[in-house]
């Protein structure tokens, strides 16, 4: 026994002198074939948050170019529009891919649209390769990160790992909503799910991030109980963005410098990029979250949760007023739970906006903040609000669990090495229970 101790000691720098390949190998003790209780993987479908899906475009004759180079792809079929915006400067593009993404809101249809001529679309549905981030200074925003951490468990692209790319300019509806967009992405949604299912005869987790959570969470609350019963194994939510509402989406509408997008432009015209999508509207502060509680302060006057309208006048969005009214509100007070087996993880202990002071009331400056507590970007009493609405209702209380990770931002929880090892967790453990 004395003579193995030493070989024991050595055996960490025997290790290293194998080849790579060798040594995974060897260490591997996590993979899902050595997992009890697992057994073969349930398919998993992915959603990233805003801006990671891509969207291509093409022009019609329809379409009225502001100048005559924005014309150039008409009728040459479809061509990349939201995919590597490093190019738009270095071909003189910037104000030709504002103009072709720009949505304008039809208030005799209740609806957002691109401008007559440009059509849209999303590419590359189904492929867990389809989110990107278009910031160069953050790659691997866009669950890059989470789908390696599946494909070392065993899951594969098409085959058990897949994902829904959507069109993150507009928000998914509640029942009773008109939404052309989310209608289609819906019966694709649900043709993919039914696909992978069927494909090894077992129900199909969905992860979603951040918006995408939003996205996936209104795709399951919209098909048939009878439907999610049979085909939906456990949505596992991390860091939805809450219907309840946050300060980020505030400041972001507000601040020519913080917007929820990438594109290499000036502050002004990507504002007003931003202010087009029905998006930007989404996720106000709710007054029966947030109460009466000052969020915005000006020499003027305070703007509360209840004051949302006023504020949109006030910041030059009375346009977007009726939409707001129309479309927003009924979502704020929408809280239908899944009913199926959900799973939230949250980052909390960050310091979150939850107050903006403009002394002057100068919107084009940067306000003084007030923090207070949330995951950077959704604040924690949204987070709250949310969880509580969701287990109303007794059964969907018995099917959820609520996962805070502290001092882990929002961002970080698809990028962060302790977080992901925690999404995984929670991923595997759905692979466990029984349903």
């Amino acid at each position: 026994m004395a003579a193995i101790t030493p070989l024991l000691r050595l055996l960490p720098v025997l290790l290293l002198l194998l080849p790579p390949a060798l040594l995974k190998y060897l260490t591997a003790s996590n993979g899902p074939e050595k997992d009890a209780g697992i057994g073969e993987l349930h398919p998993i479908v992915l959603l990233a948050g805003l801006g990671c899906s891509d969207l291509e475009a093409q022009l019609t004759e329809a379409y009225r170019p502001s100048v005559p180079r924005c014309g150039a792809m008409k009728g040459k079929g479809w061509f990349s529009l939201w995919q590597n915006t490093s190019d738009l400067l270095a071909q003189d593009y910037v104000q030709c891919f504002e103009e072709q993404m720009r949505l304008f809101y039809d208030p005799a249809t209740n609806y957002y649209r691109n401008l007559p001529g440009v059509e849209t679309r999303v590419p590359k549905f189904g492929s867990a390769r389809a989110f990107h981030d278009k910031n160069p200074l953050h790659p691997k925003r866009c669950l890059d990160n989470v789908r390696e951490a599946l494909e070392e468990l065993g899951y594969r692209d098409n085959d058990t790992l897949f994902a829904a790319p959507y069109d993150w300019r507009h928000v998914p509806p509640v029942p009773g909503q008109i939404s052309q967009i989310y209608s289609q992405f819906f019966q694709r949604f649900k043709a993919l799910v039914e696909t992978a299912s069927s494909k090894h005869e077992k129900k199909v987790i969905i992860f979603a991030h951040s918006y995408g959570g939003m996205v996936a969470l209104e795709f399951v609350r919209n098909m048939p109980l009878a439907w999610r019963n049979r085909y939906i194994k456990h949505l596992v939510l991390s860091a939805p963005t809450p219907s309840t509402g946050f300060m980020r989406m505030i400041r972001g509408l507000v601040s020519g410098s913080e917007h929820m997008i990438y594109v290499p432009t000036s502050d002004t015209s990507l504002r007003t990029l931003w202010r087009s999508f029905e998006t930007s509207i989404m996720g106000l502060p709710s007054p029966n979250v947030f109460g009466h509680e000052p969020l915005v302060v000006t020499k003027q006057r305070n703007y509360s949760a209840y004051d949302m309208e006023d504020f949109l006048a006030a910041i030059g969005l009375g346009d977007s007023i009726e939409p707001f009214r129309r479309r927003m509100v009924p979502k704020m007070n929408y809280f239908e739970a899944p009913m199926v087996p959900m799973t939230c993880i949250n980052g909390v202990g960050i310091r979150t906006p939850q107050q903006l002071l403009f002394w002057e009331s100068d919107y084009d400056v940067s306000p003084e903040i007030v923090y207070g507590d949330g995951d950077g970007f959704v604040n924690f009493i949204s987070m709250l609000a949310f969880e509580e609405e969701m287990c109303r209702q007794p059964r969907q209380k018995k099917q959820f669990k609520s996962v805070n990770i502290y001092k882990v931002q929002h961002s970080e929880l698809v990028t962060e090495e302790g977080a992901i090892k925690r999404v995984v967790e929670e991923i595997l453990e759905a692979n466990r229970i029984s349903s």
